[in-house]
């Protein structure tokens, strides 16, 4: 007959053995209904935050005060800004400072930096008082790229930014964006992330802090997508938003199964079996014969590339035989006529 077709029955010895066929039950919806979600938390990340301290790069702007010692605190005038009156990191990692001459301070912290000045300014100051500070973060960045709202850089600074506030910072994920498939590169190597686990379920690992020149990449949605084919109003390919696709959502979208051509027993969900379960798919069974069967096509949640497949009854593959022999059987009975009409 024409067309492709799955066996209606969850039993059925026509099955391949690589396919394993289960029936879509309250027992099964229960079985794959996730676990309570505990918030992961990870220490690793937590120890790097708490001991994280910016060090000094070329391009950034430091704010020096020496305190009661105005003439060297503001040497350009106290007019201008911090930036603007500040001791610019030449590219070579040094500044230059008055009774101090030039300092290398870059790959420094500014309280290692701080001391220095100290020590150096106490030959000429008696127990001078120093204090040093970033006024422009100017050195290290990171680029955000992909789908956010936003996507550039963000700088580096003494305070830690870690992914998820880089998203944040970059006006968050876009609507095309799968927060499943986010990408960290650093130094040629790439880490992946899922940020429906950092969000969703608190899963900390899922977060990093971030290095200097670190590029985020958020992927589209393009992959995060279910097929709907065969007896339904219009078959198609949907995109799974964020908070995911029921099977009933997913036949709904597709203007439902055909009620004169599907067999409402044979609506079925064609998923990639696990890697080393030996199997090659995994087929899940719906008999939406009766109606309140659809209440677990809407707890049944649909999977990134799982295939809803809505067979056909087996009277509308029939039907479909005979439209095609209806053609050769009309041309055969016109001929058999015009014969017998030319023998009379």
């Amino acid at each position: 007959m024409p067309g492709s077709h799955l066996p209606y029955q969850a039993d059925s010895t026509q099955v391949e053995p690589a396919v394993e066929v289960k029936a879509i039950t309250p027992a099964l919806l229960l079985d794959m209904q996730p676990g309570v979600a505990r918030p992961l938390l990870d220490t690793t990340l937590k120890q790097q935050l708490s001991h994280y301290d910016y060090l000094v790069g070329s391009g950034d702007i430091l704010n020096i005060t020496v305190w009661d010692h105005p003439e060297l605190t503001i040497p350009a005038g106290s007019m201008r800004s911090p930036q603007e009156a500040g001791n610019w990191v030449h590219s070579d990692g040094s500044i230059f400072y008055p009774y101090v001459g030039r300092l290398e301070v870059a790959g420094l912290k500014v309280t290692r930096i701080r001391d220095l000045i100290r020590d150096r300014l106490a030959k000429f100051i008696e127990n001078p008082q120093v204090d040093v500070t970033v006024a422009a973060f100017r050195s290290k960045r990171v680029y955000v790229t992909g789908k956010v709202n936003k996507p550039g850089t963000l700088p580096l600074t003494n305070v830690p930014l870690t992914l998820l506030e880089a998203i944040s910072l970059s006006g968050g994920l876009a609507e095309s964006a799968d927060w499943n498939a986010v990408t960290v590169t650093r130094d040629g190597k790439e880490r992946h992330f899922s940020l429906r686990e950092l969000y969703q379920e608190g899963n900390t690992a899922q977060n990093l802090l971030l290095q200097p020149d670190d590029i985020i990449h958020v992927a589209r949605n393009d992959n995060a997508k279910v097929f709907v084919l065969g007896e339904v109003g219009k078959p198609q390919s949907l995109t799974l938003g964020r908070d995911g696709m029921s099977l009933a959502e997913a036949l709904a979208e597709a203007g439902g199964f055909s009620e004169t051509t599907a067999n409402a027993s044979g609506i079925f969900v064609l998923r990639k079996a696990p890697t080393g379960s030996g199997k090659v798919a995994d087929v899940f069974q719906l008999d939406a014969a009766n109606a309140t069967a659809l209440v677990l096509a809407d707890q049944f949640r649909l999977r990134q590339r799982d295939i809803v497949y809505v067979t056909a009854a087996p009277v509308s593959r029939w039907n479909r035989v005979i439209n095609q022999l209806l053609p050769s059987l009309n041309g055969f009975y016109s001929l058999t006529r015009v014969r017998n009409d030319l023998q009379n």
